[in-house]
């Protein structure tokens, strides 16, 4: 037997459990991962909590939990290549990362990567889901170096990824967000402005000269800013928004390019890019976890620990 974050009926965090099931094991081009840290994303307590989202991404009761994963390989089925025993890896596989062991079809809909040396699971966990997002969200605005971009949800788990990544870009970034997180993300050169009612004034007085692109990461408020300074439509990208206006991009991290997380993680061995980890927690507190996540309020990423 092993361990896995269970959930038989859909609702918030007080439906997941933590419980020993059958262990699973790696099929013909299946790998299977002792997994080490999961970061959480929005995406995780959404599918949990909301049958008709959940029914989109196949997820049918009773599920796992999470996303994104990071562990070391411990058992390869007939016909993998790339892989062995041994090397550490991280990922993504949809509502089922939360779990002792996790099997996953690397040439399939899972993403599987060699997590670098320099890199921690803790670190190497939060990366797939949040890090390709952020990517898909700046290449949909077509952002680009002298760029003034304008990024909703900046201080959150695929903001800090989205506002490091439209940085090393060459753009400037001005980043909404509420006012006890400026200082955070002063640290990595953003320039913030509050989110809520005169949020257009407010970017226009930061930035004059214009805003050239924007991604919103929450909603559809920066968008429809964004719109309002003038921005064109389809220089503008959500990834959450169940009505964005007509002509902006919605896109995800299924939109990402695969090279994106290679350039992820690259810049963080180098020191170009770093991923604030807002707390960790065993998976034994796997609820109280997903209620901090869930707030929004939280200033880079939320690990649980396996």
């Amino acid at each position: 037997m092993s361990r896995a974050v269970m959930y038989d009926t859909f609702g918030g965090p007080e439906v997941l459990e933590l419980r020993e099931v059958p262990e699973p094991h790696a099929g013909a081009g299946e790998v299977r991962v002792r997994v080490a840290a999961v970061g959480l994303n929005p995406m995780d307590w959404i599918l949990a909590s909301m049958p008709e989202v959940a029914q989109r991404f196949g997820i049918t009761l009773p599920s796992c939990f999470a996303t994104d994963f990071a562990g070391t390989v411990d058992e390869i089925g007939e016909g993998v290549s790339g892989f062995a025993v041994g090397d550490r890896v991280y990922g993504a596989a949809t509502g089922r990362a939360a779990a002792d062991l996790v099997v996953v079809d690397p040439a399939g809909a899972d993403t599987l990567r060699h997590t670098p040396a320099e890199i921690s699971d803790e670190v190497a966990g939060t990366l797939a889901v949040a890090g390709m997002t952020a990517a898909a969200a700046l290449a949909a605005a077509g952002v680009t170096a002298g760029d003034t971009v304008l990024i909703g949800g900046a201080a959150g788990g695929v903001g800090v990824f989205a506002i490091q990544l439209a940085k090393l870009a060459g753009a400037r970034v001005i980043g909404t967000a509420s006012e006890g997180t400026f200082d955070f993300l002063r640290q990595f050169g953003v320039d913030p402005v509050t989110y809520g009612l005169g949020l257009v004034d407010r970017v226009h007085t930061l930035a004059p000269e214009g805003v050239g692109a924007a991604a919103d990461l929450f909603g559809t408020e920066v968008a429809e800013a964004a719109l309002a300074l003038g921005v064109p439509a389809q220089r503008i990208s959500t990834i959450a928004a169940a009505d964005p206006p007509e002509g902006v991009h919605a896109t995800g991290g299924i939109n990402a390019q695969p090279e994106d997380l290679q350039r992820i993680t690259d810049a963080i061995v180098v020191g170009e890019l770093t991923v604030p980890i807002a707390a960790t927690f065993p998976v034994e507190r796997i609820q109280e976890a997903v209620q901090l996540q869930a707030g929004r309020r939280v200033h880079g990423k939320i690990v649980i620990t396996m």
